[in-house]
């Protein structure tokens, strides 16, 4: 998978999810901003013996010497945090809107019906810090998602001290080195241009997160269209 990300970050290598060239997103600017939009993040992993455990935590990204670091906390003691001790591999996986799409919008609509969505995945070891990481870090989440607001009672500065006695201990920071990531970006590359502008007025009379996903196959089109150039059925696999 040749992707612009990788230049920038020699450091990842990267998964092989739906693995369809035109299902994927090149552009690192545009990888970074979905990561940043989409922060609430699955995160999975096992206990040596193999059952399985999952969580879903806000994570914030930071990019050091070529390489992405995900950060973020959890609670002590639960499932998720013991079986990360006892084997620290990881599977983050990052999701944005998805859409039904139905064939009955196609030029042919005598095909299967689809689902349009936006994922990036991660792998790397989880690794837990110590109480000065966790209150740094809880400085910069309440700060993030209340907007740098500093005057909101919630953030970090501004808690109780009696609360944060109470909770901290609750929970762990960690961090995670990227060692490995893939996405799929599933936005009906495969349609001709008919079929593509059909989808996308459905979706939008449909709102929600079908609309999310109509405007960005919106900010597609001119690039998979472009003037002049007959488009090719043939290079796609349905």
């Amino acid at each position: 998978m040749k992707l612009n990300y990788y230049h920038k970050h020699q450091n990842i290598k990267f998964l092989t999810m739906y693995d369809l060239p035109y299902f994927k997103e090149e552009d690192r600017q545009t990888l970074l901003q979905f990561l940043h939009d989409h922060p609430f993040a699955l995160l999975t992993g096992s206990f040596a013996s193999g059952r399985q455990v999952a969580t879903q935590v806000p994570i914030l990204i930071d990019e050091r010497e070529g390489s992405l670091y995900l950060h973020g906390h959890i609670m002590r003691q639960t499932d998720h945090h013991k079986a990360f001790l006892e084997n620290p591999q990881v599977l983050s996986v990052f999701t944005g809107p998805g859409a039904y799409v139905s064939a009955s919008w196609y030029t042919n609509p005598h095909i299967g019906s689809t689902w349009n969505y936006m994922s990036v995945h991660m792998t790397g070891n989880i690794r837990f810090l110590d109480e000065d990481a966790l209150i740094a870090l809880m400085k910069r989440l309440t700060l993030k998602f209340e907007n740098n607001n500093t005057s909101s009672p919630t953030i970090y500065d501004n808690l109780p001290e009696e609360f944060l006695k109470k909770m901290l201990p609750a929970i762990v920071a960690f961090e995670i080195k990227v060692e490995e990531m893939d996405n799929v970006f599933k936005l009906s590359q495969n349609r001709d241009e008919q079929s593509y502008l059909n989808i996308i007025e459905r979706l939008e009379e449909r709102g929600g997160e079908s609309a999310l996903i109509a405007a960005e196959m919106r900010k597609r089109r001119e690039k998979l269209f472009p003037p002049g150039v007959e488009w090719d059925g043939s290079k796609f696999m349905s």
